[in-house]
């Protein structure tokens, strides 16, 4: 496993929570168990993940030094990573090359597709300014996301974990069935390029069904197994038939079910401890992880702070219902 130049001369110059988990998560990685967290840009887990001194400037601490260099600390502790980043953007091919040459080689990265390409409708938000409400044209575009992220990105294909199709919820109105989305998904799946792994994220409990596992299963495509607000819980997605059946399996351990996403954030920053421990969602994702051993997966797990209050505390524990110590 090749690695940067340590930061540290040993694993016990760490800051406490980096030492203890960075052993145990390269471990896992060796059984193709690979346990990170939803980004990474966290000032909260200065202490704990990151060293403070290291991005101080005349001795004060320097934020815009931070989240430009704190992904190379994190990946020093974690073997993988989910970047939300790029769900807001088509990445620019130097953007790429920055982002891959802060991390080793075997570092993975499982990267969210544009929402250009998975929003049906834009969102009444501000942000979205004239496009807010409007019919999205690009929805589902294969030759859009293969000329402006796929091409760009295939250079470090070997680095990313998967790509994530994250679907919001969509209404009745967008699409009345079920059968009416798994038509749309079936035509862009069977045009995409291989070269990938890419896995489907749904915001629609009532598209949980066989059809849908069904369709996933004829293009090698995983089902995001999510923890989100009105979503299935985790363990009952994972024993539904038909969840398992890709070649690799990917979790997401979003959010307490019933909260919103603004509700977590309001709860937890700055994300610096766990606050509101959640034994249901650490067993589902133990019982993820122990599967994908079972049969030999590899498994891509990952934490958010919206959880619990603080992601890598949240995988520790897990660590240690896995017996991994």
């Amino acid at each position: 496993m090749d690695t940067l130049f340590p930061l540290f001369d040993s694993e016990d110059d760490r800051p406490p929570l980096a030492a203890r988990l960075a052993p145990k998560l390269r471990a896992l990685a060796d059984q193709s168990i690979f346990i990170g967290t939803s980004s990474w840009k966290y000032p909260g887990w200065v202490g704990s993940i990151y060293s403070k001194n290291r991005y101080e400037t005349r001795g004060t601490f320097s934020k815009k030094k931070f989240e430009e260099h704190c992904l190379s600390e994190y990946a020093e502790t974690f073997t993988t990573v989910c970047g939300d980043l790029t769900f807001y953007q088509f990445p620019s091919p130097p953007f790429w090359a920055k982002l891959f040459d802060a991390t080793p080689r075997s570092f993975t990265m499982a990267l969210k597709v544009p929402e250009d390409i998975t929003v049906a409708c834009w969102p009444k938000h501000a942000r979205y300014g004239t496009r807010a409400g409007a019919t999205n044209s690009h929805f589902l575009d294969v030759e859009l996301l293969k000329t402006l992220f796929l091409r760009r990105l295939r250079p470090y294909a070997e680095r990313v974990a998967t790509l994530i199709f994250e679907f919001g919820t969509f209404p009745k109105s967008q699409f009345p069935t079920p059968d009416d989305f798994y038509y749309r998904l079936d035509s862009f799946l069977e045009a995409l390029p291989g070269g990938f792994r890419y896995a489907v994220e749904i915001r629609n409990p009532e598209y949980l069904s066989p059809a849908y596992f069904g369709l996933l299963k004829a293009y090698g495509v995983a089902h995001v197994l999510n923890a989100w607000t009105r979503m299935p819980p985790l363990e009952a997605q994972a024993k539904m038939p038909g969840v398992f059946d890709a070649d690799f399996i990917v979790a997401r351990a979003l959010l307490a079910k019933g909260r919103t996403f603004a509700e977590g954030v309001k709860l937890f920053e700055p994300y610096d401890r766990v606050q509101e421990p959640n034994p249901a969602v650490r067993s589902a994702l133990v019982q993820v992880a122990n599967h994908a051993r079972a049969h030999k997966k590899p498994a891509f797990l990952f934490a958010n702070n919206r959880l619990e209050g603080f992601s890598p505390g949240t995988i520790e524990a897990v660590l240690e219902q896995l017996g991994v110590y």
